[in-house]
């Protein structure tokens, strides 16, 4: 097989997050392996998006399973594919209803992370902005119409949504902004859009609005985003949450069932089709999706539209459903994986290679001694402990990689990990049960 040269500063980016246990922002084609089958369903959802339609999958998995990476990597086929993508992690501060500011905080958050196939990076909301007005001024100028005519007609369809009469208002003023060069009134319309403003009264002061988008009104905010992007020539809006087991980590019964209503409207729209254009990817462990007191199915109404179908067992597999269990890497997996990880440490140069091809299926083979077939179930710290293995040949020249294997001390100790999550109280990114560590 051919290897593609890589980057040292993609190296380096890709390099630094696994030896840290963490999704690398850049380079994922570099190292993706598997779950062809789970891409290629996304890939549809992503697709629909672009036909006027909706989505909703919940990517479920244990924690070190790979749901982070598949979120990233669904968020860049979604870029590809000319949509634009927000995203932010649940956490205590952030969750999708509450009356303190919690869900305006996941708005501002999602939104500061809006990225397009040409700011993959985030913070593309203004570019976004800018080329809706672009492309209004170049319509006003071809039909010979003044440019608020233009924005107007454009605009009319979002004032058909709650709350689209000020968002409407919002953007007709970042134009004016524009025109008559005032980048206070552009800088406030932009922070408006990214849900910043926690007073009406400053709201109505800076733009004339007399409401702004607050806890109440995420989803209502998320829907008319939706609609602004199309309006702006994207195909559609991903929306993707990550950490959704922090809803369920709520102490408040009543906290989690007011989240898990906001989930049920998203549900029953996509399902019903009553809106066009948006998509949401929720990660979450299996405790989140199946704990009958205190994740999804301890609401009847979500646990009825999320069940699995009961035909689809014994190696049989349902993706048209809403749930999307992520399947075990197979071993087979895993042996591609730690290939692709070498190659990334010798910039895609097969000559450069720091250990030959009998070291990768041996370091499996301790992994499963020590482990057992955790070791590619939840692969983390198997990743993490091959780039530090790896780390230490390349530093350290002559040193025989058969002796060095055998020094992998392996600490397997699930109620100390389980614990450490739960007091962690943010997921910690999908800690394994197993920690590997040189």
């Amino acid at each position: 097989m051919t290897e593609r040269a890589i980057r040292p500063r993609d190296r380096d980016v890709i390099l630094q997050a696994l030896a840290a246990g963490v999704v690398p922002r850049t380079g994922l084609r570099h190292v993706q392996v598997g779950r062809a089958a789970e891409v290629g369903a996304l890939v549809r959802d992503i697709d629909r998006l672009s036909d006027s339609g909706a989505a909703i999958r919940f990517v479920i998995g244990e924690y070190g399973a790979g749901k982070t990476f598949f979120l990233n990597l669904v968020r860049l086929i979604a870029l590809e594919r000319k949509c634009v993508t927000i995203h932010a992690d649940l956490a205590p501060d952030r969750r999708i209803h509450a009356s303190a500011g919690q869900a305006r905080g996941l708005y501002a958050e999602a939104v500061r992370n809006m990225a397009t196939r040409t700011k993959p990076e985030g913070g593309a909301l203004a570019s976004i902005v800018e080329r809706f007005v672009t492309d209004c001024m170049n319509e006003a100028g071809k039909r010979s119409k003044p440019v608020e005519t233009v924005i107007d007609e454009r605009l009319a369809q979002l004032q058909e949504h709650v709350g689209g009469y000020d968002y409407a208002t919002v953007l007709k003023a970042y134009w004016r902004g524009s025109e008559d060069g005032d980048e206070v009134l552009k800088a406030s319309a932009l922070r408006w859009l990214r849900g910043e403003y926690s007073t009406k009264t400053e709201a109505r002061q800076a733009l004339g609005v007399r409401n702004i988008i607050d806890d109440n009104d995420v989803y209502d905010a998320l829907k008319l985003l939706a609609a602004f992007v199309r309006l702006a020539g994207y195909s559609g809006l991903l929306v993707v949450f990550d950490e959704m087991v922090n809803l369920y980590k709520l102490q408040s019964s009543q906290a989690r069932n007011q989240n898990f209503e906001q989930i049920l409207r998203m549900l029953n729209d996509v399902l019903q089709g009553n809106f066009a254009g948006i998509g949401f990817v929720l990660g979450g462990t299996p405790e989140f999706l199946m704990d009958t007191r205190r994740g999804l199915y301890s609401y009847a109404a979500l646990q009825s539209r999320l069940a699995e179908n009961s035909f689809a067992r014994d190696g049989l597999i349902d993706l048209s459903g809403p749930v999307l269990r992520l399947q075990n890497l197979t071993p087979e997996d895993l042996l591609i994986l730690l290939s692709n990880i070498r190659s990334v440490f010798a910039h895609g140069d097969p000559a450069k290679h720091l250990v030959p091809d009998d070291a990768l299926p041996a370091f499996m083979e301790h992994c499963n001694r020590h482990v057992g077939e955790a070791y590619f179930r939840t692969p983390r710290n198997t990743i993490k402990a091959f780039v530090q293995f790896l780390a230490v040949l390349e530093q350290n020249p002559g040193t025989d990689w058969r002796e060095l294997v055998g020094k992998v001390d392996v600490v397997a100790d699930a109620e100390a990990s389980r614990d450490a999550e739960t007091e962690d109280g943010e997921g910690g990114g999908d800690e394994d049960l197993a920690s590997l560590r040189l």
